[in-house]
């Protein structure tokens, strides 16, 4: 019991003494450490596991019984020696072999090349996945916190504006009662909250709230539909009440504002520089609905601190595209690129509206600070929203109003997902047949196993605070993430297979209302 008792005293000193403001860099470091590791680690197991470095160049079949010794270097067995053809030992040629069949080593030929071709499925990843490793080394993924730059009262006017079907008017209310706390704490003044609904919500009075009821009459130009109609309505000059200086910081109905993303926009609009921004959204906050649906979606912190993060801090564009929550715009720049890009851009309505701002020579930058939103309350509602969001980027992708030159990036992390299903059938297959490819193919896979397996472990990190969890239980999150990814890789394939089917122009609103008592993880 002693024992027990040192070792949970030492795990508490630890816990409280990693959260350190002073450890930032040295769990940076740490972090980066184990980030290298894991990929050294990936890249030799894969040099081991295809150590027939010959036969990768030839691009032969390996077959894993064949001796790799050339026949030309053998010695010579007399038994076979005396076997040859009288012509052949008299120096004369032998006769030519018997044609070639289709069949190499028991595989057909064209089975051979698409089990070859679909080794380099890899390299769809890689651009992603690069930009994902360097955005998570470059900068140090566990900042201090943010000081502010200038006084809130010197600010420009920022706009916060919530989009909701009017379905959940309780969660509306209560998420607007704590946000509004949570500017008065920063100290805001000039600042309002705008609800923008399909249907009246009872909201209490207060000056800082306006409520903007989208008419079921109302039409757009193009006939935009959905979430990206109620953004346009909102600009529209009869509306409209904002200037073209003041800024708008677009929430969905879910969205917890924290005093840090508060001070990491209000540094943002008071340096002025880019006309768009965003930030870190993390999703295991306060209760968990779903553990399975959480942990999956580690990957996506991980992927905002990473790629996200790397793309507009260094150029400044959404070259992969962005979310629709924790956007920050410039009043004079959103209307210029509006929400009205017809049926094709309502879907994924955020990235169209990305890669059109992005087309029209538009800054970008990320924005320090985290909110708070919650995964998907169930698995049905996990797959339905991975399925819009496929269907979406596809929209995006095959529209002709956005160049190639923009979006050429975005397309190749799309097709890496869409390809995903057969990619890991390609991996299966490979057990049963392996095939040949150039060395730098498996490096390259090895590359970005190693990024997509760490970045669980790095969004369960950043997602929970060891100080608050416990190293015990944040240990068990981790495992937890490294297990639902088999299942969430299937649920994901799942979602491709389903969103390549079927009418695209549909917009799928997962569940806002718990559906049993959550579990409470006080990470904060």
């Amino acid at each position: 019991m002693r024992i027990m008792g040192f070792l949970s005293t030492r795990l508490s000193f630890l816990s409280h003494a990693w959260s350190e403001p002073g450890l930032h860099t040295a769990k940076h470091a740490a972090h980066v450490s184990i980030f290298l590791t894991i990929i050294i680690i990936f890249t030799v197991s894969s040099t081991v596991l295809n150590g027939d470095t010959s036969s990768l160049k030839t691009g032969a079949l390996i077959r894993p019984n064949a001796d790799p010794q050339p026949l030309a270097d053998k010695d010579p067995d007399p038994k076979l020696d005396a076997a040859k053809d009288p012509q052949e030992k008299e120096g004369n040629p032998p006769p030519p072999p018997p044609p070639a069949s289709s069949v190499n080593d028991g595989i057909p030929r064209p089975l051979l090349l698409l089990l070859q071709l679909l080794r380099f499925l890899p390299i769809l990843a890689l651009p992603q996945s690069i930009f994902n490793f360097l955005g998570l080394t470059c900068f140090n993924a566990f900042p201090g916190r943010a000081k502010l730059k200038g006084s809130p009262l010197l600010a420009p006017f920022i706009c916060l504006r919530v989009v909701t079907r009017g379905d959940y008017p309780d969660l509306v209310k209560n998420n607007l009662a704590r946000n509004l706390d949570t500017c008065q704490r920063v100290s805001m003044e000039n600042y309002l909250f705008e609800i923008v609904t399909d249907k009246k919500i009872d909201l209490p009075e207060n000056k800082r709230v306006r409520q903007l009821v989208v008419p079921s009459s109302y039409r757009t130009k193009s006939g935009a539909l959905f979430k990206a109609r109620a953004l346009q309505y909102c600009l529209e000059e009869d509306v409209n009440v904002l200037s073209d200086a003041d800024w708008i910081v677009h929430l969905d109905e879910e969205t917890i504002v924290t005093e840090a993303a508060m001070r990491g926009i209000l540094n943002f609009v008071l340096d002025g520089k880019h006309q768009f921004g965003q930030g870190l959204i993390t999703y295991a906050n306060e209760s968990i609905q779903n553990w399975f649906t959480t942990l999956a979606d580690s990957f996506r912190v991980a992927d905002d601190m990473g790629k996200l993060r790397f793309q507009l801090k260094m150029f400044h564009k959404p070259l992969f595209g962005w979310k629709g929550s924790y956007v920050v715009t410039q009043v004079e720049a959103e209307r210029r690129v509006t929400f009205d890009h017809g049926p094709d851009g309502s879907v994924a309505e955020d990235n169209y509206f990305a890669m059109i701002a992005q087309r029209d020579g538009y800054s970008f930058d990320f924005i320090e600070g985290e909110m708070w939103e919650k995964s998907p309350f169930t698995i049905y509602d996990f797959l339905q929203q991975r399925k819009r969001w496929l269907q979406g980027l596809l929209l995006v992708v095959h529209s002709r109003h956005i160049p190639i030159r923009t979006k050429w990036l975005m397309s190749l992390s799309l097709y890496s997902w869409v390809t995903m299903p057969v990619a890991i059938a390609s991996v299966s297959l490979t057990a049963v047949y392996p095939v040949a490819v150039p060395v730098v193919i498996n490096y390259v896979a090895a590359f970005v196993g190693g990024v997509n397996i760490y970045m669980y472990i790095f969004g369960v990190i950043k997602s929970f605070r060891v100080d608050r969890l416990g190293w015990l239980r944040m240990l068990a999150c981790i495992a937890g993430a490294l297990v639902t990814m088999p299942f969430n890789m299937l649920v994901e394939n799942f979602a491709v297979l389903r969103g390549l089917y079927g009418d695209k122009h549909k917009f799928y609103v997962v569940k806002k209302l718990p559906v049993h008592d959550a579990a409470i993880v006080n990470i904060v």
